[in-house]
């Protein structure tokens, strides 16, 4: 048995994980993966990089426990240098790595070490190049295509990162032939699929249970009022919808704007209050957010009184691009939703919001599925 089951199983008897076959399936399969990646590799002919280890393209539905299993790989696999990052941020460093090449002069292109001989002005390949340097093990977190930018890039980026040797791990909600799915000029991002199913073993974790579902609605979702009591309850709330995963950092980009995500991990992203809604965040940010996690942490959320008006604006924002997106919401307040917006300039059109926010706590609201938003 290797390490990345050892762990499993010994989450599984403590009593921290319920046993699920499927779980351990895909926690055997990474563990092959490890050894494969820890075995000595051999140099291609004329000091060509070796072909790299097969990857794993680990798939399925929402609270399967995909990140959970990825903390457990990523902790041990022992190859260097290796990298872990959400797919959302990795794409939006690619698109500013490509936009600095393309802004070089032809003396700084010459003297850079990512530069590729024969590439041209092609920037593809020096930030493949660049990339490659970085990690011989590329895990990506949340793996899923929705804008035409990334679309059009993927198949040539991965082609000459793939040709340096690397390796490529992901998880995802959809399977690779359901990526970019009713896309624009679809067509043109099919080679993509098809060279990740050749580098990657395509494992569905086809559990039966969404254990995220199970942890939702076997607690409340809203506490109030703020103190010791709900601080403690939203980091319990936080333990049990992650699966115990490892805290992330991730950075959204936003028409060119950087939106600092400190804490996520299997899709949940937890924030406070002050980080969303004092912020200058507008209906744009929200949507990305919305269109990025399936489930949102909240924290001390404050009566929103007159002078808090324009922070109350930006939660009636926020809320209905959650709403919208069906993402779910668990949070800390200092009241129940129809008390903490009852004097002021919107106090009667906030209404509407409290009334969405008592239905976000629903059952019927939790088993809904997530919903796609338009392509910002």
């Amino acid at each position: 048995m290797g390490a990345v089951r050892a762990r499993y199983d010994e989450r599984v008897g403590s009593g921290a994980l319920t046993g699920d076959a499927a779980q351990a399936e895909a926690a055997s399969r990474l563990d092959a993966l490890a050894v494969a990646l820890s075995a000595p590799q051999k140099r291609g002919l004329f000091s060509k990089p070796p072909e790299p280890v097969r990857g794993v393209y680990l798939w399925g539905g929402v609270g399967r426990g995909k990140s959970m299993l990825m903390d457990m790989f990523f902790a041990e696999a022992k190859i260097s240098p290796k990298r872990r990052v959400h797919f959302h941020e990795f794409m939006a460093e690619v698109h500013e790595r490509l936009d600095v090449w393309r802004k070089m002069g032809e003396a700084d292109r010459k003297r850079s070490p990512w530069r590729v001989k024969d590439a041209g002005d092609d920037p593809i390949a020096p930030v493949a190049r660049q990339i490659a340097s970085e990690a011989r093990l590329l895990c990506f977190d949340e793996f899923q295509v929705t804008q035409i930018a990334d679309a059009m890039i993927l198949a040539r980026l991965f082609d000459a990162v793939f040709a340096h040797g690397v390796t490529v791990v992901a998880t995802s909600n959809r399977q690779p032939d359901d990526l970019y799915k009713d896309g624009i000029n679809r067509a043109l991002f099919l080679p993509f699929i098809q060279r990740l199913k050749e580098r990657c073993d395509v494992v569905e974790l086809a559990s039966a249970r969404d254990y995220r579902l199970d942890r939702l609605v076997e607690a409340p979702v809203w506490y109030a009022p703020l103190g010791v009591g709900s601080a403690a309850a939203l980091d319990m709330a936080w333990t049990r919808l992650t699966l115990g995963a490892e805290p992330q950092h991730c950075v959204l980009t936003v028409k060119g704007r950087k939106l600092e995500v400190a804490r996520e991990a299997a899709g949940v992203a937890r924030f406070t209050f002050e980080e969303l809604c004092a912020r200058p965040l507008g209906s744009i940010d929200y949507l990305a957010i919305a269109a990025t996690f399936h489930t949102l942490i909240l924290e001390g959320i404050p009566l929103l009184t007159p002078d808090r008006r324009n922070e109350a604006a930006r939660f009636v924002s926020l809320i209905d691009a959650l709403y919208e997106a069906r993402v779910k919401l668990v949070a800390s307040a200092a009241a129940e939703p129809d008390r903490l917006y009852t004097d002021g300039d919107g106090a009667f059109e906030f209404q509407r919001t409290a009334s969405r926010l008592f239905e976000m706590r629903s059952a019927s609201y939790m088993a809904e599925e997530r919903r796609s938003l338009p392509e910002n």
